[in-house]
């Protein structure tokens, strides 16, 4: 009897985990570590070489990070406590980092952690999504959607200005879809909805204005010059513009099939610079390696992870769908816009390629949310059983 037990506990916990999820986060890790591997093989320095081997420790202790998340119960008072506390260390971390960061190209986004690099905006997000539907989802707050909006207003307010101050405006502007989306899904009125379609409006127009002031207001002097060259992509080609024009000129040489894996001529011959080969603009690297047919399934991987964690937003209320619908926009728009930077169609902000770009903060990020989606579609399954 025991053992029939455990065996149909053990059949009920496997039929309750989303599989495609897992093996299309799966594929587009290993896409990421060959492509890793191919741009240093490509550099062929030390440090470059080093790259695949932080991004496997980076990648295992990630997996470690999502299978602790997917076992654990979303909707558990340690889960959402931990959430409420995670968005607090955020908020102390992005004022940590403005004082104590390590300054790269002009922006304190860092924090040297035991050797590592830690970018505080990074989990910042995940936080802020995981707080936006703690809101949404609290019985007494959903009596009163006035307030229930306007903590939400400030939730989103306090690590948008601190990120911005970084600067980091590509992270920081990731934030206000990502709410919007929450909001359109809390049951927002239409009215609402077109009153901050205007005042998103309004404030591009702001930004792009004042891109052309010789002094801008509120960007800095290299935002305003990403915006001036995106806006004209030939205005400055060998000096501000080079990346993206490098990278959209690798996209393009791929053709049907491309050159080969390790034979993008962009990234060897060093035409589009190796500190963001493997990083920023690895999406130019695969679609010069790999061609038009590499790209299209690359999009078709992340189109299969979008699909997976909406279906699973389908399946739960409350808490769970929010959470659901904040990642899912999180991930289109970090997809969108850096896969937007090497096409020409999104000016450069640096955001990464989810899953596929080097980097430790926001690999950890994304699986750690990943994590969280597990859980909430094992849950689920697990309660459609109980009925």
């Amino acid at each position: 009897m025991r053992n029939s037990g455990r065996s149909q506990a053990l059949w009920t916990f496997l039929r309750s985990i989303d599989y495609l999820q897992l093996l299309v986060m799966a594929m587009l890790l290993t896409v990421g570590l060959i492509f890793i591997r191919s741009t240093g093989m490509q550099i062929d320095t030390e440090a470059s070489r080093g790259f695949f081997h932080r991004q496997l420790l980076w990648i295992a202790a990630g997996t470690a990070a999502y299978i602790l998340f997917s076992l654990l119960d979303y909707r558990s008072f340690f889960c959402r406590s931990a959430m409420i506390l995670g968005y607090i260390l955020a908020l102390i971390l992005l004022v940590v980092v403005l004082f104590f960061g390590l300054k790269v190209f002009g922006a304190t986004r860092w924090l040297n952690v035991f050797g590592f690099r830690l970018q505080p905006s990074e989990p910042a997000k995940l936080m802020v999504i995981g707080m936006m539907a703690e809101v949404f989802a609290a019985p007494r707050l959903a009596q009163n959607k006035l307030l229930c909006i306007f903590l939400a207003g400030l939730t989103i307010a306090l690590p948008f200005f601190l990120i911005v101050i970084e600067p980091d405006l590509g992270s920081a502007l990731v934030l206000l879809p990502v709410a919007g989306a929450m909001l359109f899904c809390f049951g927002i009125k239409w009215r609402y909805v077109m009153l901050g379609l205007a005042a998103i409006a309004a404030g591009t127009a702001f930004i792009l204005l004042d891109s052309f002031r010789e002094e801008p207001l509120l960007l800095r002097n290299y935002q305003r010059d990403r915006i001036k060259i995106f806006l004209n992509p030939n205005s400055d080609r060998g000096n501000r513009g080079h990346n993206a024009y490098q990278a959209k000129l690798a996209v393009g040489s791929g053709g049907l099939s491309g050159t080969g894996i390790g034979r993008g001529t962009q990234n060897e011959l060093g035409f589009l610079p190796h500190t963001v080969s493997n990083n920023d603009f690895i999406f130019s690297v695969i679609a010069e390696e790999t061609g038009f047919l590499g790209a299209a399934a690359l999009l078709l991987l992340y189109a299969l992870l979008l699909y997976s964690i909406l279906r699973t937003a389908f399946m739960v209320s409350g808490y769970g769908r929010y959470l659901s619908c904040g990642i899912a926009t999180l991930i289109f728009c970090h997809v969108f816009i850096n896969i937007g930077m090497s096409a020409g169609i999104a000016p450069v902000t640096g955001l990464p390629l989810p899953l596929v770009s080097y980097g430790g903060s926001f690999i950890m990020t994304a699986m750690i949310t990943l994590g969280i989606m597990q859980s909430v579609h094992r849950h689920a399954r697990l309660d459609e059983t109980d009925r």
